[in-house]
């Protein structure tokens, strides 16, 4: 379920200690993010951090609810709290809050009148994919809240909900290493790359209302090293992408016999160099297999990733395109940067 209140503001806020400059904060915080996995949130408050804003996430009756982490009586975070009914309760005076956020109940002055100021800054709410997702600036009825991945709800589709990735590097950043295909043979040797197969076919990129589609066909299997012998010799691989500006990305990559592989790639900026990476992802093939070699073929993939995004220099990603050189092979990268920069981000460097 989702709330949302009348105390939800669009207006720009800038977090204490804010990492990003005022317009790339403007730009990006309209959009929606993941902060945590549905599961996660049950009979305790819990912490998270988006665009260096700091949440505390809780669920009631009511459903999921999401404010600044802050107690207003004396600034302690609400995430050290705890829930009693339909009620989130600071830990330092006992502090009352309802799942619209506002104040019902002082504990040390349980007749006195709670002006309706005393009400924590809300945030629309919404439940997709396992995970949980809001925005900061953003409108709850929002028709493009959310990426389009109706594989998820599909009942022919196998759901896995891989641990979440701490990224020390900017979320723009392990966007583009998510959609790089010339990296497969270097970064993913280990993993399902060949060093001997390094070519990149030309491919197509289209820009779309919320981002871009791409299509890559080649020979590179997807399969893991181990598994590399169901793959059939002659077999040419599809990793369709769309790209949902400005930090999710659905890859949907085509096994033989009509096998889809879906892989959400839904980074969510911590700060302006810190990521969250959220990855649910779903196959309908191979249903009936042991799940934990799925988990560490993801994790292994992605600390593939993590390595090298995080050596990355400069921290952020330059949108002005003679800032680096290009190859054919970087046409997505190339069309997400044009992408990120008509947003308003900065054209030197954003996160």
């Amino acid at each position: 379920m989702t709330v949302t209140t009348a105390h939800s503001s669009i207006k720009s806020v800038y977090p204490n200690g804010c990492t990003f400059s005022e317009s790339d904060w403007d730009a990006i915080a309209p959009f929606w993010y993941p902060v945590a996995y549905s599961h996660d949130v049950t009979t305790n408050p819990i912490a998270a951090k988006l665009l260096d804003q700091r949440l505390v996430i809780w669920r009631t009756p009511a459903g999921i609810s999401v404010s600044n982490d802050i107690c207003l009586h004396r600034g302690i975070p609400l995430s050290m709290g705890q829930i009693k009914g339909d009620q989130l309760i600071c830990k330092y005076h006992g502090f009352h809050y309802d799942a619209t956020g506002q104040c019902t109940l002082i504990p040390a002055n349980p007749k006195a009148s709670i002006p309706r100021k005393l009400c924590l800054k809300t945030y629309p709410v919404k439940e997709a994919f396992g995970l949980v997702w809001t925005t900061l600036a953003g409108r709850a009825d929002d028709p493009d809240a959310l990426p389009i991945f109706p594989e998820w709800t599909d009942p022919n589709y196998q759901t896995v909900l891989p641990e979440a990735i701490a990224i020390e590097a900017a979320a723009g950043r392990q966007m583009e290493g998510f959609l790089d295909v010339a990296h497969f043979s270097w970064v993913h040797a280990e993993s399902f790359g060949d060093p001997d197969n390094p070519i990149v076919p030309e491919y197509p990129v289209i820009p779309t209302a919320r981002g871009l589609h791409a299509e890559y066909t080649s020979t590179v299997s997807n399969f893991p090293k181990s598994f590399q012998h169901r793959a059939p010799a002659d077999f040419l691989w599809l990793r369709a992408f769309d790209v949902f500006l400005p930090f999710t990305a659905l890859l949907r990559v085509h096994f033989p016999d009509d096998g889809r592989l879906c892989i959400l790639n839904a980074a969510s900026p911590v700060s302006a160099r810190k990521t969250r990476l959220f990855s649910p992802l779903c196959r309908n093939f191979d249903k009936d297999q042991p799940l934990e070699p799925v988990y560490e073929f993801n994790y292994q993939v992605f600390s593939e990733d993590k390595e090298v995004v995080e050596a990355q220099y400069p921290e952020d990603l330059p949108l002005d395109l003679s800032a680096e050189s290009h190859i054919q092979a970087d046409q997505t990268s190339i069309v997400y940067r044009k992408g990120l920069a008509k947003l308003g981000l900065s054209k030197i460097y954003t996160a």
